[in-house]
C-alpha cells in the first residue's frame, strides 16, 4: 500500500535511484542507473510526508502522500531547482501522536530532509512540531485546523507564535466551526440541535468553536454528548439524543466514527441531519454510513477543487499519474503544501552546498511565499496561517457529496 521514493506519472513509474550519502549527490558511482549523460548529476533534497498511511484514516493519508509526490515530480521535470532533485519520503503516523512523534524523529535524523508535509490530525501535530522545529525543518500541514498550533495556548485573547517552522494551508476551527453554525442557523433554519465530539483535539476544538457561534446567533443546544473513538456502538448517546429531539446533530471528529453514529441515529428513530467538519468530508463517510446518509452535511476548507481551473488541472494530472488511491479531501491542499515548500526551496537552495545549509533559509523563505495554488491563493500571515479563508458546505445527495454553499468567511 505504501510506496516509498516512488513517483508515478502516466502509466510509467519513475523510481528515484538516489544515493543516501550525506552529501546527497547521485552519480555513476552511486549504484544507480545514472542519468545517461556525463553532466547530469543531481543533488538530492527530501520532502517528508507524515500522515496515516494505514488504518481507518489511510484513505485521506494516501491522498496526501500521492499529491505531494505529484508536486515533486512536476518540480523535478520543470528543472526549477537547478541541479537539485526532490525525493519524497512518506512516513506512516497511523493517526496516532506517539507514532507520529517517531516518524518525525526519523525524518529529523536524515540530513537530506528539508521540509515535511503533514500532519493530518491536529493531535498528531502537537508532538511532531517541536521535533521538526529543533531540526530547523519546515512543516506545512494540509489539514491541521486546531488554532493553538499556530497561535499558542490562548489563540483569541493573546495569540503567540510557538514554532516559526510551522505553517498550514487550511483554515482553522475558529473559522470552520462558526461557518458551520451560520450555515445551519441562517441558511438551513435549524434553531436547536445537539453536539457530539470524540474527545480528541480536533473534534473538541471544532465543537467548541461551533457552539460559541451557534449560541451567539440565538441557537439552542439541547444536548452536548461525547463518544469513545475506540468504540463503534453508540446506543447510550443515541438514546440520550433521541430524548432531547434535536433538529440536527453537529459532530466533531472524523468519518470512521461519524458514519456509524449517523447510521445508528437514523436506525434509532432520530432522522435528522448529522453535520461535521472536514474530518468527515470523504466518500468513505457515505460508504460507511449507507443510504441513510443522504441529507447529512459537512464543511471543508476552500472552494470545491473541481470548481477552480487550477483544481481541475490538478485532478486531471493526478488521474493521469495513475495512483491507486484517490486524492480525497486533502489532496489539493497537500499539493499546495508541497508546492509552498518547493517555492521556498527556489530561494533557499541557491547558495546551499548541503540540505542542512538550506534548512533555516527555507523557514525564512516561507514567510514570503505567495502563489496561486490549486486551492486558491496561498500566502501566510505572521502566525503561519493561510491568509485565504474560503470554506464550502456540502450535503450528501444521491450518495454523493454536493456543494451547497461556498463563501469567504468574514
Amino acid at each position: 500500500m505504501i510506496r516509498r521514493s516512488v513517483i508515478s506519472t502516466g502509466a510509467t513509474m519513475l523510481v528515484a535511484t538516489m544515493a543516501l550519502s550525506a552529501c546527497g549527490t547521485r552519480g555513476g558511482d552511486s549504484g544507480g542507473s545514472g542519468d545517461g549523460d556525463g553532466g547530469g548529476d543531481k543533488k538530492v533534497v527530501k520532502i517528508g510526508v507524515i500522515s496515516p498511511l494505514s488504518g481507518d484514516l489511510s484513505a485521506l493519508g494516501l491522498g496526501i502522500q500521492h499529491s505531494v509526490e505529484l508536486a515533486a515530480e512536476q518540480a523535478n521535470e520543470s528543472g526549477d531547482l537547478g541541479d537539485w532533485e526532490i525525493e519524497v519520503v512518506p512516513e506512516d503516523d497511523e493517526g496516532k501522536p506517539e507514532v507520529g512523534k517517531n516518524a518525525a524523529s526519523k525524518l529529523a535524523s536524515d540530513p537530506e530532509v528539508v521540509g515535511v508535509v503533514g500532519t493530518l490530525n491536529s493531535s498528531v501535530a502537537g508532538p511532531v512540531q517541536p521535533i521538526l522545529d529543533k531540526a530547523k525543518i519546515t512543516m506545512v500541514s494540509p489539514a491541521n485546523t486546531n488554532p493553538t498550533l499556530t497561535r499558542g495556548a490562548k489563540p483569541d485573547d493573546s495569540p503567540e507564535r510557538v514554532y516559526a517552522s510551522y505553517f498550514r494551508v487550511c483554515t482553522t476551527d475558529t473559522v470552520q466551526g462558526p461557518f458551520a453554525a451560520r450555515y445551519l442557523y441562517e441558511k438551513a433554519g435549524i434553531k436547536e440541535l445537539a453536539t457530539v465530539h470524540d474527545k480528541k483535539t480536533y473534534g473538541q476544538g471544532l465543537v467548541d468553536a461551533f457552539s460559541e457561534e451557534y449560541k451567539k446567533l440565538g441557537g439552542k443546544i439541547v444536548a452536548a454528548e461525547t463518544i469513545n473513538p475506540d468504540e463503534d456502538k453508540y446506543d447510550a448517546v443515541v438514546s440520550s439524543l433521541k430524548a432531547k429531539n434535536p433538529k440536527a446533530v453537529y459532530y466533531g471528529g472524523e468519518y470512521p466514527q461519524a458514519a456509524p453514529l449517523s447510521q445508528q441515529l437514523k436506525a434509532g428513530g432520530l432522522k435528522v441531519p448529522l453535520m461535521g467538519g472536514d474530518g468527515i468530508f470523504s466518500p468513505e463517510f457515505i460508504k460507511l454510513a449507507g443510504k441513510g446518509s443522504d441529507g447529512d452535511l459537512a464543511t471543508s476548507v476552500g472552494a470545491p477543487t473541481e470548481s477552480l481551473d487550477a483544481g481541475k488541472k490538478f485532478l486531471d494530472d493526478y488521474d493521469k499519474a495513475g495512483y491507486s488511491d484517490p486524492a480525497e479531501a486533502y489532496g489539493a491542499y497537500a499539493y499546495d503544501a508541497g508546492q509552498s515548500i518547493i517555492e521556498a526551496l527556489k530561494v533557499s537552495l541557491k547558495d546551499a552546498d548541503t540540505v542542512e545549509d538550506a534548512r533555516q533559509a527555507t523557514i525564512d523563505a516561507m514567510k514570503d511565499v505567495s502563489f496561486d495554488g490549486v486551492t486558491g491563493k496561498v500566502a501566510f500571515d505572521e502566525y503561519g496561517d493561510n491568509t485565504t479563508r474560503v470554506l464550502t458546505a456540502y450535503e450528501v445527495k444521491g450518495g454523493k457529496w454536493t456543494d451547497v454553499n461556498t463563501e469567504e468567511f468574514k
